[in-house]
């Protein structure tokens, strides 16, 4: 979508995977705009090396299975924080134009650890603006829960069990936020042409129960209720009550600005936004708007080749 949008002269994968990297190289391999580095955010020096003459970040690194930063909560630090701290310097030194942190709905309010490195990630982020000191570099968040149809949700393993006959519900009461990955591509874009620097963008975008989505993909499954899992939450939330005190609506999307400096007040970063409420709280139980059964049903039947896949 960046490559069609903006022709950039080059875009490099950073990342520890070289398998995801090999197959995405084959799919690319005709497009020399296309570079990768196999690196680590833990390491600083290769993210020293990687940055050379690169003017716009997105980062997208994390340790983020809540299970998983649960029984390796050391190695989730190290990634989650400790590559965040690695990355805003190896920015700030390397004269990095604008750099966006992709954020989870884990971390407003968190109960598990990987809400709570994502949170520190998010602070650190918006004060690494402050932290540049007279760089030019700037930084901002975005917000926002499981991609639809992406690796580990709910879609994809549902659909890879429906032929069983039974669909594991955790609880029946269970929302979540559905978003695109087109979606979520172009919050990254209006983050980047927005931002004055430490602002975190939320989408607007609709909620599903969970027992809804089992009843599209397995409409003849039975339903069988599990139990929540530890560090799961009930509903997602992207916007707390102590977040609303900041917080400003557009006709897409919310922004939450950042508490220091005052920078909450700064008419730049306000832009037309509209404040909410003092007790506005945004989370996909409260939410105004709804998936219906039937967009969801041809969302995966014209992904249904990439759904797994990202």
């Amino acid at each position: 979508m960046t490559l069609a949008k903006y022709n950039p002269r080059r875009i490099i994968i950073y990342s520890r995977d070289e398998m995801k990297q090999w197959d995405m190289a084959k799919k690319f391999a005709d497009d020399d705009r296309v570079r990768f580095f196999i690196g680590d955010v833990r390491d600083r020096e290769r993210l020293y090396r990687a940055l050379d003459g690169v003017d716009y970040v997105v980062h997208a690194a994390a340790t983020k299975i809540v299970p998983t930063a649960e029984y390796n909560p050391f190695e989730c630090v190290k990634t989650n924080v400790i590559g965040a701290m690695n990355l805003i310097d190896a920015c700030i030194d390397k004269k990095v134009k604008r750099v966006v942190a992709l954020s989870t709905d884990k971390a407003s309010s968190p109960i598990n650890l990987y809400g709570a490195t994502k949170l520190a990630s998010d602070k650190l982020f918006v004060s690494g603006n402050s932290y540049a000191g007279g760089q030019d570099t700037r930084f901002s968040v975005v917000r926002y829960g499981n991609v639809m149809g992406s690796r580990g949700s709910v879609i994809p393993f549902f659909l890879s069990i429906q032929e069983k006959g039974v669909l594991p519900i955790t609880d029946p009461r269970m929302t979540r936020f559905m978003i695109s990955l087109e979606q979520g591509v172009e919050l990254v874009w209006h983050a980047f042409e927005d931002m004055q620097g430490g602002e975190i963008y939320v989408k607007k975008i609709p909620s599903m129960k969970v027992t809804d989505v089992a009843s599209v993909i397995g409409p003849d499954a039975r339903q069988e209720v599990i139990g929540i899992r530890p560090g799961e939450k009930l509903h997602e939330q992207m916007i707390s009550a102590e977040d609303a005190l900041y917080t400003y609506e557009y006709p897409e999307h919310f922004k939450i600005l950042p508490a220091i400096h005052n920078w909450s007040a700064d008419p730049y970063r306000i832009k037309d936004g509209r404040k909410v409420a003092e007790d506005f709280v945004y989370s996909s139980d409260n939410n105004p708007e709804w998936m219906a059964t039937e967009e969801l049903k041809a969302w995966i039947e014209r992904n249904r080749e990439k759904i797994g896949a990202i």
